[in-house]
């Protein structure tokens, strides 16, 4: 059994992809309605991660501006084929549909994309035989038309990655045993036999990995035994709703799955404040040729992680994990004279595109705090999960003193704290997680202005099962009105109390 960290990869980092290119490892995950999209991780080891750039820079590569929340940049697959790096993904109520990007260097500039017609789903998979036909494989539900939301279970297609025309109609392959949402297939030749593993029982607490295999890429599959091969339903583990796998081999020539899970907390296990993230688990090969896998288990790595971005350095937006919402963080953002400034439109989190940019939170316990100048603007830090769910600090000048208003909202309802400070920029901050004394049900929430706490919140409303996104919190920066300037952005994170390590 290899100690693997886990998450592997923290945060809102859901659906990964992974693919071994002369000895080196690269990772994608889906990222939705928020650019830049499709985050590439490089490693080495499997182990230690470098996120080194984004499959799509440019909001035209994706076209996510007016998606819905939860929609946009779907589950991608990764693979490389004759020198090329390639991109499979399906972008959800955009004109794009089910594209491929291509580079010659995962850190980009990757293409612009070519759409595929006659790929109908979600998830594709791309897959190349022994004479570079190409497969996409895919999960059938329909997203337009007539039978927009029924399911097809997985279906496949031949398709010429030159023009981006199938070569035939769909066809249906094995779609697991029986549960709901057949979906993330991937493809995989093995000595004499090609390997399906799909995900089936949905994302959340039913979440499951399952197996078949065949003698060519199209089939036909039988179905493993023992399937589902991995699944923690109705189990004591702290890492839940593990699924959407995807295989690869290891630095020791073994194998391993990468998939998504979430970590519960609670006692009743119930809530996920980082949303779906990255993990690993070990393979073993049985002599009938067929994979069996490890449970997840949690393994977070010790320390704590400081990210410290000042607003001095005119290349702090340059770091590939800024975010913002169904734009760019430099279509909203500059930083200029030693700040990062943001023009407000007299709109707010609310917004479908708020003037806002963050980063994910990657640990359970979190300290972000940011020192602001509203001296022409109103704006301050805030956590989104989506336009119905966030919190954070606003501050605003008003009659020769700075106010700050600390707010909270859930489902549409708002409450809100406020005090008076002296004039002049002013910290605020968020303290995020368990060691705040919430272990029994949750994580509690901070806010925190000039040192002074306006409020604390249960963070169980601010999770992956009370809101409506497949993401994860953005803590981030934003303005609501006029000219807002941010000196700096700080992270702290940790997963143990002190006492622990």
């Amino acid at each position: 059994m290899t100690n693997w960290p886990n998450p592997l990869i923290p945060g809102f980092n859901p659906d990964p992809s992974v693919v071994l290119v002369d000895g080196v490892y690269y990772l994608v995950t889906s990222t939705f309605e928020y650019l830049p999209g499709l985050p590439v991780y490089r490693s080495t080891d499997l182990v230690d991660w470098e996120h080194i750039g984004n499959v799509a820079e440019r909001p035209e590569q994706v076209a996510v501006g007016s998606v819905v929340t939860g929609a946009g940049v779907f589950a991608p697959t990764i693979r490389h084929h004759d020198g090329l790096f390639h991109v499979i993904v399906t972008v959800v109520g955009s004109p794009r549909g089910c594209v491929v990007f291509t580079a010659a260097d995962p850190a980009g500039p990757w293409s612009d994309g070519l759409t595929v017609s006659g790929v109908d789903g979600i998830d594709p998979d791309l897959a190349w035989d022994d004479d570079g036909t190409a497969y996409i494989t895919y999960s059938g539900l329909r997203l337009s038309g007539e039978e927009a939301g029924r399911h097809y279970g997985i279906e496949q297609v031949r398709v010429d990655l030159t023009t981006g025309l199938a070569l035939e109609n769909p066809r249906s392959l094995w779609s697991g045993t029986g549960l709901r949402f057949p979906e993330a297939p991937h493809l995989y030749r093995r000595g004499e036999h090609w390997y399906l593993v799909i995900a089936e029982g949905g994302t959340e607490r039913g979440h499951a990995v399952s197996v078949a295999r065949g003698v060519s890429p199209a089939g036909p599959f039988t179905g493993h035994p023992g399937n589902p091969l991995l699944t923690a339903s109705g189990t004591p583990r702290p890492v839940q709703n593990t699924g959407h796998a995807d295989l690869v081999e290891t630095p020791d020539g073994g194998w391993a799955m990468v998939l998504l899970g979430v970590r519960t907390l609670g006692e009743a296990q119930a809530f996920s404040p980082l949303g779906r993230e990255t993990f690993i688990t070990d393979v073993t090969w049985t002599e009938d040729g067929w994979p069996a896998v490890a449970p997840v288990e949690p393994a977070p790595r010790a320390g704590t992680e400081n990210l410290v971005f000042s607003f001095e350095d005119e290349t702090a937006l340059d770091d590939p994990g800024w975010l913002a919402v169904r734009t760019t963080p430099r279509t909203v953002a500059r930083v200029t004279g030693g700040h990062l400034a943001l023009h407000g439109r007299k709109t707010g989190l609310d917004d479908p595109q708020p003037v806002f940019v963050g980063r994910r939170q990657r640990h359970l316990n979190a300290v972000v705090t940011t020192t602001v100048d509203v001296t022409d603007g109103v704006g301050g830090l805030a956590t989104r999960y989506d336009e119905r769910h966030h919190f954070g600090l606003e501050a605003r000048t008003q009659d020769g003193s700075t106010v700050v208003t600390a707010w909270g909202a859930v489902a549409g309802l708002r409450q809100e704290w406020r005090d008076t400070f002296p004039s002049g920029p002013i910290e605020l901050a968020l303290e995020l997680g368990t060691e705040l004394g919430a272990a029994r049900v949750g994580d509690r929430i901070r806010l925190l202005a000039g040192g002074t706490l306006l409020a604390e919140l249960d963070g169980r409303y601010w999770t992956a099962e009370t809101c409506a996104s497949f993401t994860g919190r953005i803590i981030g920066l934003y303005a609501s009105e006029g000219a807002v300037r941010f000196a700096d952005y700080r992270y702290a994170g940790r997963e143990t109390v002190p006492d622990a390590e």
